[in-house]
């Protein structure tokens, strides 16, 4: 079983357990990126840096959920991601906040086989042994989480088509019903009613980064991808790749080594939008109606 990282009570008891009793701050300087949380270089008197991550004290789920996740990512070894040092709360002097120190990562240039090197990794990720991330059952995780700020099922189900149903898709078209009129609403339960005829059972469950769009991963101090900003769960390795071409796509080196390593079941092409979906209508959740048509769009491509 994989170790669940420490969670402090305070900023500075975390700062105490970590690196001792003569450790303060020496400097904070506030790092630009990321909608939902502010990001902070903590420099050290020690000479050390810590990466840490903070939000309103009632969003530390936020954190629990994400250390979780980037500790499960760290015990398959198979690819890189940032240390889980501990996540906690502070009073603060106002409401509060919640906080997650990570190890900092300075960035080097990129090795010469980078994207091929992205596709392995993340291909061996996928066929790691995945129980123990799941509750006797063959998909879903230890706990819920969140997709961006909204919270991401995970009922564990030994079917991944049920799982895609009932954890995925339908939370998200219930959150959209607004959205729809009713003649759009009976394709939304015939795409539901009918996810048999479109998805298939995976050879083997994978671990999944869960939200893997390009600005999740980054350039470590190895000059290799590095995984940041997990959603993950136990499900279909295709759902991660799909992913990773909704924004723009990786390099066609990175999808040409992924498939070498971990052959894809045939048809995929044709299911990749349906594993979309979901994301876009999260994103139609979260920023509105600029997502709608995208969503329309999908659902009348398979049952419209």
């Amino acid at each position: 079983m994989f170790k669940t990282p420490p969670n402090f009570e305070s900023l500075a008891e975390a700062l105490v357990s970590l690196f001792g009793n003569s450790i303060a701050i020496a400097q904070t300087d506030r790092l630009s990126g990321g909608d939902i949380n502010k990001a902070y270089a903590l420099h050290l008197n020690n000479g050390e840096m810590v990466f840490m991550k903070a939000n309103e004290k009632k969003n530390a789920s936020f954190f629990t959920a994400e250390a979780l996740a980037l500790s499960a990512i760290e015990s398959t070894k198979t690819i890189k991601t940032p240390k889980v040092l501990c996540t906690g709360t502070d009073a603060g002097e106002d409401v509060g906040y919640s906080f997650l120190f990570l190890e900092y990562i300075e960035s080097a240039p990129k090795i010469k086989d980078y994207w091929e090197t992205f596709g392995q990794e993340l291909a061996a990720m996928h066929k790691a042994p995945s129980g123990k991330f799941v509750d006797g059952k063959k998909f879903g995780f230890l706990q819920d989480n969140f997709i961006g700020a909204r919270k991401q099922e995970n009922h564990n189900s030994d079917c991944w088509i049920d799982f895609f149903r009932n954890s995925r898709l339908a939370p998200q078209f219930k959150a959209a019903d607004s959205y729809f009129e009713d003649n759009e609403r009976k394709l939304v339960t015939k795409l539901l009613d009918h996810l048999d005829d479109f998805l298939v059972e995976p050879e083997n469950p994978s671990l999944l980064h869960g939200d893997l769009w390009s600005g999740n991963s980054m350039c470590g101090s190895d000059g290799k991808a590095w995984l940041i900003d997990p959603a993950s769960y136990v499900g279909h390795c295709e759902a991660d790749l799909a992913m990773t071409e909704l924004f723009g796509g990786f390099s066609k080196d990175f999808y040409a080594a992924y498939k070498e390593a971990n052959p894809l079941q045939p048809g995929y092409d044709e299911r990749r939008d349906l594993y979309n979906l979901y994301h876009l209508l999260n994103h139609l959740n979260m920023f509105g109606g600029s997502y709608l048509n995208p969503v329309k769009s999908i659902v009348q491509e398979y049952v419209g």
